[in-house]
């Protein structure tokens, strides 16, 4: 099977939508770059679905996939947190650096494990999927708000549930590694 399945393109579409979404943003286009996160963010929720029900898992695609999600997640959080961005709507600097710290103690924990004790597959956990998940409702619903320019306590509601599921989903990532050693 060739590695270049249809998930692994729409895997590789999203990480190409990344830089047209930050720039959009930064020159003030905030419909434009809601259609394209949105885009980008779709392309997970496919890439996923196609991959399993074609039968068209690969290891590029279990290596693209999150790194794709880093990568977008990370320019949507730093983005949306920017001041002097003219929105209506900033993700609070306190709760991006929470976000993007379990994501690198996560590559961290990860490159570290394959170092000590060999190469390891980590299976993506059910609640990494929901952060995700609901990192990408955040930015669109944030998103959404300053195409508005409209200030909206939404997003404060958002901002709480991507927090909570962070620190679930850190202390699921931690309990496997635990588990690693026994």
């Amino acid at each position: 099977m060739s590695q270049l399945t249809a998930a692994n393109q729409l895997t590789l579409l999203r990480m190409v939508l990344i830089p047209p979404f930050a720039i959009l943003l930064l020159y003030g286009f905030r419909g434009w770059a809601l259609v394209v996160f949105l885009a980008a963010g779709l392309t997970d929720l496919f890439d996923g679905l196609i991959a399993r029900r074609a039968g068209q898992k690969t290891t590029l695609g279990a290596w693209l996939d999150p790194m794709a999600d880093k990568l977008l997640l990370v320019t949507m959080f730093v983005m949306l947190t920017l001041p002097d961005m003219g929105s209506a709507n900033r993700l609070p600097l306190w709760f991006t650096i929470l976000v993007l710290s379990r994501d690198i103690a996560i590559v961290l924990t990860v490159a570290v494990v394959n170092l000590a004790v060999g190469p390891r597959t980590f299976r993506p956990s059910i609640f990494g999927k929901i952060a995700t998940a609901t990192y990408i409702m955040t930015g669109v619903i944030t998103l959404y708000f300053n195409y508005l320019d409209v200030r909206s306590p939404v997003i404060t509601v958002f901002v709480y549930a991507s927090l909570i599921i962070t620190f679930v989903s850190a202390f699921h990532y931690l309990i496997k590694v635990v588990h690693l050693g026994h």
